[in-house]
C-alpha cells in the first residue's frame, strides 16, 4: 500500500516503512530572485556581442528583468509558500521539517523594498554611467539585487550567508568599478577588507551555534537553544554574539560603521544610492531573522547589545554629520553616508525592543525600512543632478539650487525634511514616532530619550542644508580645482542651464511622489509593513 504526504514544496512517498527523499521545487515561490539572477547572466553574455553603441540596451534589459522580478510578488501576496524542506525520512519523525526557503509577507516586502531600490538605482544609473563599463555594471548591480531578493526568504544559516556573500560580493567591484581613479579603488579595498574580517567572525559564530545545536535551520535552532546542556551555554552566547557581528557590519552599526563615509564617497553616486538603501535592508532583515527566529532563548544576551548599539550607532552618525564642513569636496555625499549611519541606529531600536516584548515591534523598523528609502534614494538622485553641473558636489553647490532648478530644489528639501521627521515630510515624522513607540512599550525608556535628543541634533544639519537650497545664489567661480574637473560632456558651473538627463529626473519624481503619497496616508507604510515572523 503506497500513501502520498504533500507538504509545501515536498512530496514525499511512503511504501511500507520506505520514504523517498526526493523533493519538488515550488518554482514560484523563488522566481523573484532566479529571475534576477538569469537576466544577470543574458546581460553578462550580450555584453560580449553588443557593439559600443548599443550597450545602452543593456540598461533597459536590466530594468525590464527588475520590473519582472516585482510583478512576480504579486502571486506570492498571500504569503504561505515554502520550498527546500526537510522531509519526513530526513527529520526521522515522520513529520515535514523547517524549510530552507519561505516566501512569507515578511520575505516580501522586504524582496519589494530591495527589488525597487535597485530598480531606482538602475534608473538613476542610466544617465550615470557614461565613464562605466556597462556590462559589468549592469551585470553586477543584478548580481548583488538577486543575493539581496533571497536573503529574507532564507531560513537556514547557510542559505542566508549565502544569500548575503552573493550580495555583498559584486557590491564590492561595484564600488570599485571607475578605473583609474584612485578614490574609487581605496574605497573598495577598505569596503571589501572590512566585510570579509566581519563574515570571517560571522561565520565562527555560525560554527558555533551549529556545534551547539545540530542543525542550521533557523527555527530548530530556536527550539534546540531553549534546552542547552550547562556545558554548552558559553559556547552558545559566543555563537550568538559572533554571528550577530556581521550583521552588524552589514547594518552599519556602530562601532562598525567605519567603512561607510569613504565607501560612499568613492562610489559611483547610484552605487551609493544602492549601498545605501538595498545594502542597509540586506543587513536589517538577515539580523531580524537570526535574532527573532533563531536566537530568542538568547534574548537577553542580543537585547542590550542591540539596544546599546542603537544608542551608539545613531549618536556617532549625527554628530559626525554635524561635523561636516558645507565647503569640503563631496560634503554632500559624505553628510548622506553619516546621516546612514545616524538612520541605522533608528532602524535598531525596535529589533532591540523585540527582546524585551514581542516581534510585533520589528513591524517598525520594517516601515523606517520603506520610508528611508524611499527618501534616500530621492535625495542621491538630486545629488547625482547636482553632480552632473558641480563635480564636486559640496553642500554648498547646492546653494541656489530654487534659483536655477525650483522643482529639484523643492523635492531635496521634501526629501531632507523626511529624514529629519517635520512636516511636510509627515511619513518621516509617522515612521519616527512608531520608533519612539516601540522603545518606550518595551521599557527602553533611557533608548527613547538617547532618541529624542539625536532627532534634535540632526534637524541642525538638515534644516541647514535645506536653507542652502533657497538661498541667493553665489557668482560661480571661473574654474575648478583640476582633480575635481567635470567629464567633457558635463556643464560648467555658471553656464547656460542644460536639459537634466530623463532617467535622473524619472527617479526624482518617482520617489517624490511616492513620498507625498506616503504622507498623505502614513498608515499605510505600517500597515504594508506589519508582519509576523511566526
Amino acid at each position: 500500500m503506497t500513501t502520498a504526504v504533500v507538504t509545501p514544496g515536498v512530496v514525499t512517498t511512503a511504501a511500507d516503512s520506505t520514504t523517498s527523499l526526493v523533493q519538488s521545487i515550488d518554482w514560484l515561490a523563488i522566481a523573484p530572485p532566479v529571475v534576477v539572477a538569469a537576466v544577470a547572466l543574458v546581460v553578462l553574455v550580450a555584453d560580449l556581442f553588443l557593439p559600443a553603441e548599443r550597450k545602452p540596451l543593456l540598461g533597459w534589459v536590466t530594468m525590464a528583468g527588475l520590473v519582472a522580478a516585482l510583478a512576480l510578488l504579486v502571486p506570492l501576496r498571500d504569503g504561505d509558500h515554502s520550498t527546500f524542506c526537510l522531509t519526513a525520512a530526513t527529520t526521522g519523525t515522520g513529520a515535514p521539517g523547517a524549510c530552507s526557503y519561505t516566501a512569507d509577507h515578511f520575505a516580501l516586502v522586504i524582496q519589494a523594498l530591495v527589488l525597487g531600490g535597485a530598480l531606482l538605482t538602475a534608473l538613476l544609473s542610466l544617465g550615470d554611467i557614461r565613464r562605466l563599463p556597462a556590462g559589468e555594471f549592469w551585470f553586477l548591480l543584478l548580481s548583488s539585487a538577486s543575493g539581496a531578493a533571497l536573503l529574507p526568504a532564507a531560513r537556514d544559516l547557510a542559505t542566508l550567508v549565502v544569500a548575503l556573500e552573493v550580495a555583498s560580493l559584486p557590491a564590492f567591484a561595484l564600488v570599485g568599478i571607475k578605473r583609474g581613479d584612485r578614490r574609487s579603488s581605496e574605497a573598495a579595498l577598505k569596503f571589501f577588507l572590512s566585510s570579509v574580517v566581519a563574515t570571517a567572525v560571522m561565520l565562527l559564530g555560525v560554527s558555533f551555534v551549529y556545534a551547539t545545536t545540530g542543525t542550521l535551520h533557523l527555527t530548530e535552532i530556536a527550539a534546540r537553544l531553549d534546552d542547552v546542556p550547562g556545558r554548552l551555554d558559553t559556547l552558545a552566547q559566543a555563537g550568538v554574539v559572533l554571528t550577530l557581528v556581521g550583521f552588524a557590519f552589514k547594518t552599519a552599526a556602530a562601532p562598525f560603521h567605519f567603512w561607510v563615509p569613504d565607501t560612499y564617497v568613492g562610489a559611483p553616486l547610484p552605487v551609493a544610492a544602492y549601498l545605501s538603501v538595498v545594502g542597509k535592508a540586506v543587513g536589517f532583515s538577515g539580523l531580524i531573522l537570526v535574532t527573532v527566529i533563531a536566537f530568542p532563548a538568547y534574548a537577553d544576551v542580543w537585547g542590550p547589545a542591540l539596544a546599546v548599539l542603537a544608542a551608539l550607532t545613531m549618536t556617532i552618525g549625527n554628530v559626525a554629520a554635524l561635523r561636516q564642513s558645507a565647503t569640503r569636496v563631496r560634503s554632500a555625499v559624505r553628510l548622506l553616508a553619516w546621516s546612514s549611519v545616524a538612520q541605522a541606529g533608528y532602524l535598531l531600536v525596535p529589533i532591540a525592543a523585540a527582546a524585551y516584548s514581542s516581534d510585533e515591534h520589528i513591524g517598525s523598523t520594517v516601515a523606517y525600512a520603506l520610508m528611508y528609502a524611499v527618501v534616500n534614494l530621492g535625495a542621491f538622485a538630486v545629488a547625482a543632478l547636482v553632480a552632473r553641473t558641480n563635480p564636486g558636489n559640496r553642500i554648498s553647490d547646492y546653494r541656489g539650487l530654487y534659483a536655477t532648478r525650483p522643482l529639484a530644489a523643492l523635492a531635496m528639501a521634501f526629501f531632507l525634511l523626511c529624514l529629519a521627521g517635520l512636516p511636510p515630510g509627515i511619513v518621516g515624522l509617522f515612521a519616527k514616532v512608531t520608533v519612539f513607540s516601540a522603545a518606550v512599550d518595551a521599557g527602553l525608556g533611557w533608548l527613547a530619550v538617547v532618541m529624542a535628543v539625536n532627532v534634535v541634533i540632526a534637524l541642525y544639519y538638515y534644516l541647514q542644508w535645506t536653507g542652502v537650497l533657497f538661498r541667493t545664489p553665489e557668482e560661480a567661480p571661473a574654474q575648478a580645482p583640476a582633480e575635481e574637473a567635470a567629464p567633457a560632456d558635463a556643464a560648467v558651473p555658471g553656464s547656460v542651464k542644460h536639459r537634466a538627463p530623463t532617467p535622473v529626473t524619472l527617479a526624482i519624481a518617482l520617489t517624490a511622489v511616492a513620498g507625498i503619497v506616503l504622507s498623505g496616508a502614513p498608515q499605510t507604510v505600517l500597515r504594508f509593513a506589519a508582519v509576523n515572523l511566526f
